[in-house]
């Protein structure tokens, strides 16, 4: 069994688990990615499809999608805090989700409350859009550039 925080317990068995392993850092970049993995695990394709389904819909796999270094494709990115007044947190979340150049957002215990990262395709187009979130929220907005980057990769030993 594996606690998800937003889902509660999720029940693995040792096929579910041996996924989740596969999955984390060696993703195939095949024309059938999922065939492959199937292959790889003795299983169906059809299975392997379906139990991914199942793992996100139960809330184990939030996204399956590469990471893409905006630097390297010519981008700009950055870390973004704003102080949001409590009973509008969700209405502001709303807000920011609203731009694709936004990639997640979470809730911090903090004065500047939602925290989200901003990736933009120039510097312009970036406090262009801090802008926007600023004048139709009403709210703080705090630019965090990064000024030196650490790339910590995670992998999570299901068993």
């Amino acid at each position: 069994m594996i606690l998800v925080p937003s889902n509660g317990t999720i029940s693995l068995d040792d096929t579910d688990k041996k996924i989740l392993n596969a999955i984390q850092l060696d993703f195939p970049l095949v024309h059938k990615p999922f065939k492959e993995l199937g292959d790889d695990l003795g299983i169906k394709e059809e299975d392997v499809i379906k139990r991914i389904k199942r793992l996100q819909a139960e809330g184990a796999i939030r996204r399956i999608g590469p990471i893409i270094s905006t630097k390297k494709t010519g981008g700009v990115s950055t870390l973004v805090a704003l102080k949001a007044p409590a009973g509008r947190v969700d209405e502001i979340a709303q807000i920011i989700n609203g731009y694709d150049e936004v990639s997640h957002n979470y809730l911090r215990p903090a004065e500047f409350n939602i925290w989200f990262t901003l990736s933009a395709e120039s510097e312009m187009r970036m406090h262009e859009i801090l802008r926007e979130i600023g004048e139709r929220t009403g709210c703080e907005v705090m630019n965090l550039p990064t000024k030196r980057l650490f790339k910590i990769g995670v992998k999570f030993d299901i068993r």
